[in-house]
């Protein structure tokens, strides 16, 4: 199957960035990508409004209407995060991921949030307590993660366990000391230790990093984007890669689980 990871800066106006997401994923579509990746925020940054509830209220709905029509127009599947209304005080960060038809899959609401190097996610949006989402694109199981669910290995595990065989990583993975290489290196080893294809989009800009990769299930990085404001790469993913992976390296069937005597 062929995958497409799309990397953009996402602006303050939500229109415009469907505009981008539609003319990225007309691309793909015309490379022969079954399904494209976008990063999170990929419907509005969340410090470009001044009220995150609000936007949430007054753009999820859309966006996700607009993801449907364009992969149905399209005839490609889409992923891509935005804010969704919960409801109640504040938004979820969610991930939702449409088919070619224009069917929604799934939508992940975000489990782990950001409170971490002195940012404090938990304070704009709700934490997801839906579980893991788990959808099927083509040939493949795909596991929602939305950029710090890949700093826990369990969370990818679970995904692994409910048959994900991708793991389709939504960031915004914000700048810093060491967070280019902390990235790099936990979405390797995402696909390393689950044996697995990772595919991994990040926002790009002067707050993010960029750097999307592609990963094969004995973690090899089979595509990578830099530091582009806009850029999009194409990739084949295929069974007979991840069937080798299993056999040359069987983790899942090997592991055991140890219970610590009390």
């Amino acid at each position: 199957m062929k995958v497409a990871v799309a990397q953009f800066e996402p602006s303050g106006d939500v229109a415009a960035n469907q505009a981008v997401i539609e003319d990225m994923a007309r691309q793909a579509a015309e490379a022969g990508a079954q399904v494209v990746i976008f990063p999170e925020e990929a419907m509005i940054p969340s410090d470009a409004v001044a009220s995150l509830p609000e936007a949430a209220a007054a753009y999820w709905s859309g966006f996700l209407g607009h993801l449907r029509t364009t992969a149905a127009g399209l005839g490609v599947a889409l992923i891509a995060g935005g804010f969704e209304d919960s409801g109640a005080a504040l938004p979820y960060n969610s991930v939702a991921a449409v088919d070619a038809d224009g069917q929604v899959l799934g939508v992940y609401r975000k489990m782990h949030l950001y409170d971490a190097f002195a940012y404090q996610e938990s304070r704009y949006v709700m934490r997801g307590d839906d579980g893991p989402c788990v959808v099927r694109i083509g040939d493949f199981n795909v596991g929602l993660v939305n950029c710090y669910d890949v700093r826990f290995p369990e969370f990818t595990r679970s995904l692994v366990e409910m048959g994900a065989d991708v793991l389709a990583v939504s960031a915004a993975w914000v700048r810093g000391p060491l967070k280019e290489d902390h990235w790099r290196t936990l979405v390797r080893c995402r696909a390393i230790e689950n044996t697995c294809w990772v595919l991994a989009s990040s926002r790009s800009g002067p707050d993010c990093v960029g750097q999307s990769l592609v990963v094969d299930p004995l973690g090899v990085v089979r595509g990578a984007l830099g530091e582009e404001r806009q850029a999009l790469m194409t990739v084949e993913i295929t069974k007979e890669r991840l069937d080798h992976a299993r056999a040359t390296v069987p983790v899942l069937r090997n592991r055991r689980i140890i219970v610590g005597k009390v």
